[in-house]
């Protein structure tokens, strides 16, 4: 008598690219919010934001993902798109850039996090932990020094940012606390 053990999930990182839109589309498509914005809440100007309908949106990520520029890491999970963790150098987005409230703290290059979504079937498997982790290593990898994140408490309504806890496990450490309490990350890439 064999006994079967269950087969442990497989997981997997990747940035979006134009042989894989069709994956952010499946995960986005389906799961509400991140079909209504498309990741552009950050990468646009408010005004611009505005003027785009979720179509517009859409169509703006995808021109973004088929010209390389960075935009993300999609998770899977044995091999159907399950998480995203938006990562791109901080001037990419623009609404950043100009937001008073996380101002940049110093002029050094920066990449940011700015959004995570898990699928409700991947929930509770620690998945945006490592997404965050996967995404720190993209960002390395495209030559990033400092990533920074701009983490929400649990109690808040728009958690798509990331907790604390989230950040801090991952190896980032307090940077800045703006006005409203708002705290910046960051995780400093160790050159020596």
């Amino acid at each position: 008598m064999t006994s079967s053990k269950p087969a442990r999930p497989i997981l997997e990182f990747h940035p979006p690219t134009a042989e894989r839109w069709r994956d952010l589309v499946t995960l986005f498509d389906h799961h509400g919010n991140p079909g209504y914005c498309w990741c552009m809440t950050w990468r646009s100007t408010s005004t611009a934001y505005r003027q785009l309908a979720s179509a517009g949106r859409r169509h703006a990520l995808e021109s973004l993902v088929k010209t390389g520029t960075p935009t993300g890491i999609l998770g899977y999970l044995n091999g159907q798109p399950v998480g995203w963790c938006s990562i791109a150098p901080r001037e990419t987005y623009l609404r950043l850039e100009r937001s008073t409230t996380l101002k940049r703290i110093d002029d050094l290059p920066t990449w940011s996090v700015v959004c995570f979504f898990v699928s409700r079937k991947a929930r509770g498997q620690g998945l945006a932990l490592k997404l965050l982790q996967a995404a720190v290593a993209y960002a390395v990898a495209q030559g990033a020094k400092v990533i920074e994140g701009y983490p929400v408490d649990s109690n808040k309504s728009y958690r798509f940012m990331g907790s604390p806890a989230i950040f801090k496990a991952a190896g980032f450490q307090d940077a800045a606390v703006v006005e409203n309490g708002r705290r910046i990350v960051r995780f400093v890439v160790d050159t020596g």
